[in-house]
């Protein structure tokens, strides 16, 4: 999640702490992996308010808003979300695929490989719209246009690298033509198109590894939803992938969805229907009503797999002070699907233990899925500014924590502990808790990643990975390359060993709960 503005601006206004009267309210989130994208526009998925940001500068204002939860998978390490009002209700989501889950979804901080190295990977979210404004006589085969378009409409970096993105196209389909059936020659120039690019997050994946990434899958069933930006109506919006439930369902790219579960998806956004969903995790189904086509409406009802999808979420009471202070502590290892439900069920057995303080351990957890930060940030606090995210168009909306879920006493101090390797979303959450006065951030400065990217499923079913924004804690602070910075040092308060060592790395002796009491309360005055 970096951000970098495209125009001339030298100061960014500091984003709202508690949010904006102006702010638009628009729900969104994606239906899958990364975000999806919500009711209007593809890029609405995860947003729960959008603004349009004054420019200073004379610069067009009629620029698609590429907000995406940033994605991760095996080479990455990151994580996207919502636009300008009408463009960016017409298609900035669109293909967020599902790894996020939302948004903009995945978070991490390991860097793709080059172009020519990159055993790249793909995800099935594709893009529904048509090129717009590529040079008039192009020739290469559709997936090169495809992703050539995509860069262009929703890029952070609008210079492309100090490019002629024009002469770019011309430059790397050399050689190629619309026929072309040479799968290997025509994706690694569309690669070698994006490594040009010169952004080390943005990346073409092969089919293998946007397998991989369905542990972000927030429905489990392979398919990608998005809002048709003509009907508004539900839809899927990329190929489902291949040997998914979706897949062997029958289910297709543009294929409408009317109802889930009984329930019409009409005037709802993306995460309503994640929230709907997330009612029962444990249901080993889901039931889609479609239309395909012309056809009549059919329902399809399809076996929700999270395969090798580990559980991300550790806990115990790690300790019983003598001023009666029960501590729980709490580990996660990254933000995948089965992350918000875990963590909530953690917690609501603590609290019925009578715990009333806690320790949220986020060392070494490389991020994940975008909207499972925001999800969990609501554990903790309702209502709440979680993170202001910003395009390559000055565009910029914020996400709030959901009213009326916090599961722990938002009285009870919390402490959660980043260190180096802590990135993307468990910045986004520690940036959450800190800013809004819901925590006391110790350990190390955190890794720096402040970047958004968006997973887009291509037609020939590889994805792309491209960094579409960045993001800023609720307080404005933009920490790419920067990181957050702690309250309180490892020395002060932290164990000497890390948080997979058994017993001892969860040790939460040092912690001085009557500080952190203190500290949250001057931090609210």
């Amino acid at each position: 999640f970096t951000f970098t503005y495209r125009t001339a601006m030298t100061e960014r206004p500091k984003a709202p702490r508690r949010g904006s009267l102006s702010a638009m309210a628009v729900r969104a989130a994606s239906l899958s992996f990364l975000l999806c994208s919500g009711r209007f526009h593809p890029a609405q998925a995860f947003a729960p308010r959008v603004r349009q940001r004054l420019r200073l500068t004379s610069s067009p204002l009629s620029t698609t808003f590429a907000l995406r939860y940033d994605s991760s998978d095996e080479n990455s390490n990151d994580a996207s979300s919502t636009l300008s009002v009408k463009d960016f209700l017409s298609g900035i989501f669109r293909p967020t695929v599902l790894a996020a889950s939302v948004a903009f979804a995945t978070l991490s901080n390991q860097p793709a490989a080059f172009a020519e190295d990159a055993n790249t990977s793909t995800l099935p979210a594709q893009s529904t719209s048509k090129t717009v404004g590529a040079p008039s006589k192009a020739s290469a085969p559709p997936v090169f246009d495809e992703a050539w378009n995509l860069v262009k409409k929703y890029a952070l970096d609008q210079s492309f690298h100090g490019q002629d993105w024009d002469e770019a196209y011309t430059k790397y389909s050399r050689g190629l033509d619309p026929s072309s059936t040479d799968e290997d020659r025509v994706m690694k120039a569309t690669s070698n198109l994006v490594a040009s690019l010169g952004d080390k997050y943005s990346r073409v994946l092969d089919k293998d590894a946007y397998a991989r990434i369905q542990k972000f899958d927030l429905i489990g069933v392979g398919a990608t939803l998005m809002p048709d930006p003509v009907t508004k109506e539900i839809i899927v919006g990329a190929p489902p992938v291949v040997n998914s439930a979706a897949d062997q369902a029958g289910l297709k790219a543009g294929d409408a969805i009317i109802a889930v579960n009984g329930v019409d998806t009409a005037g709802r956004n993306a995460f309503d229907i994640i929230d709907q969903i997330s009612e029962d995790p444990n249901a080993g189904t889901v039931t889609f009503s479609v239309r395909s086509g012309d056809e009549r409406l059919k329902d399809l009802v399809m076996k929700r797999e999270f395969l090798e999808v580990r559980n991300p979420v550790s806990y115990r009471i790690s300790e019983k002070r003598p001023d009666g202070t029960k501590v729980g502590y709490v580990r996660i290892a990254e933000f995948n699907s089965l992350v918000k439900t875990r963590l909530e069920s953690a917690l609501r057995d603590l609290e019925s233990q009578n715990v009333d303080a806690y320790v949220l351990d986020v060392r070494g957890n490389p991020g994940g899925a975008f909207q499972s930060a925001v999800e969990i940030a609501g554990l903790f606090m309702s209502d709440k500014l979680a993170t202001d995210v910003v395009d390559g168009n000055g565009v910029d909306l914020e996400f709030r924590t959901s009213k009326d879920r916090a599961v722990v006493d938002e009285k009870h101090p919390l402490a959660i502990w980043v260190d180096g390797r802590s990135a993307s979303a468990s910045e986004v959450l520690a940036g959450a808790l800190r800013d809004n006065c819901r925590a006391v951030v110790m350990g190390d400065t955190s890794f720096g990643k402040g970047l958004v990217q968006a997973v887009y499923g291509l037609k020939n079913g590889y994805g792309l990975v491209l960094t579409v924004a960045r993001y800023l804690t609720p307080a404005g602070t933009d920490i790419n390359k920067v990181g957050i910075v702690p309250d309180v040092s490892k020395e002060d308060a932290l164990p000497s060993a890390p948080g997979f060592v058994p017993m001892i790395g969860s040790d939460t002796s040092r912690v001085d709960f009557k500080d952190v009491t203190q500290r949250m309360s001057m931090c609210s005055d």
